[in-house]
């Protein structure tokens, strides 16, 4: 199946201690049905120190399931992402506004 969200997509939160807020995808797993979102759903993860870097607590964005993820469209508002041919291609489309993106 195709992907409605794809890396440096921007995206707001729709549930969950984050909802409201917006940011970039970094990475997604398919798989896994997740997403990491900069600045969202963020923890403390406690490192040792090393030759290379400090250690200490480190805040690190933790993935987000899909399904509470909305894509931003050019409104800056939620919109859901649809599928359809253009010129024999299959692109993604915003159904809010019918925009390409």
């Amino acid at each position: 199946m195709a992907a409605k969200l794809k890396k440096g997509d921007k995206v707001v939160v729709l549930a969950g201690k984050d909802k409201g807020k917006e940011g970039e995808i970094v990475s997604v797993d398919p798989k896994a049905g997740k997403a990491v979102v900069d600045g969202i759903n963020m923890a403390i993860r406690h490192t040792r120190q090393s030759q290379n870097s400090q250690g200490g607590r480190l805040p690190k964005a933790m993935p987000i399931d899909l399904s509470n993820l909305s894509m931003i469209d050019a409104n800056g508002k939620a919109t859901r992402v649809g599928f359809r041919m253009e010129d024999g291609k299959k692109v993604r489309f915003a159904k809010t506004t019918g925009d390409v993106i």
